[in-house]
């Protein structure tokens, strides 16, 4: 497994070791030993999956409190992912790192509490994984949007389908500081 830091402090790149032969290929997707050695946990506690077709945004979500770490994938597909610092008083608040996952590439982007998180779908359609460090919780859900100018996040598309939730987040400059995360 290669393990590489993002530009950001915290935010991780995982190349998971792939043994393939003419049958097809074999790898860990995840070892609590081996990525808790490598800054990525602490222990996960919930795994989700999202189906979206081509054009797709999600994002970008967090939860405060019960701030999640999120270890990202794509089984299927590719997606642009994308974190962003939330932390009030980080040196990198409001920077934002996208890296491409895809079924093909199997790399993973670990984003650890304290970062929105989102990803748009760049295939014909994209099965995302991810593992969170701690349970979903409606009550401690925001949402940043994705095309707030002061972040300028460069999406490979431009006029993405939302949900209706995601249409109605606020610029991060709009959220009161007291209700987003700090950097410790």
């Amino acid at each position: 497994m290669k393990v590489e830091a993002a530009s950001i402090p915290g935010l991780l790149i995982v190349e998971p070791t792939v043994h393939g032969d003419e049958r097809g290929f074999f790898m860990e997707s995840y070892s609590q030993d081996r990525y808790a050695k490598a800054g990525i946990g602490p222990g996960f506690v919930q795994d989700n999956f999202s189906l979206s077709a081509k054009g797709i945004l999600r994002g970008l979500h967090l939860q405060h409190p019960n701030d999640q770490g999120k270890l990202c994938s794509v089984l299927e597909g590719e997606v642009f992912d994308v974190a962003v610092d939330v932390r009030v008083g980080s040196p990198t608040f409001g920077r934002w790192e996208g890296v491409r996952l895809s079924s093909e590439n199997k790399r993973q982007l670990y984003v650890p509490p304290g970062f929105a998180h989102g990803f748009c779908v760049m295939s014909e359609r994209a099965l995302f994984s991810y593992k969170c460090t701690d349970f979903y919780s409606a009550a401690s859900e925001i949402g940043v949007a994705w095309d707030d100018p002061e972040i300028g996040i460069d999406w490979p598309i431009r006029r993405p389908r939302l949900s209706v939730k995601d249409q109605q987040n606020r610029r991060l400059g709009d959220i009161p500081a007291d209700s987003l995360p700090r950097y410790e």
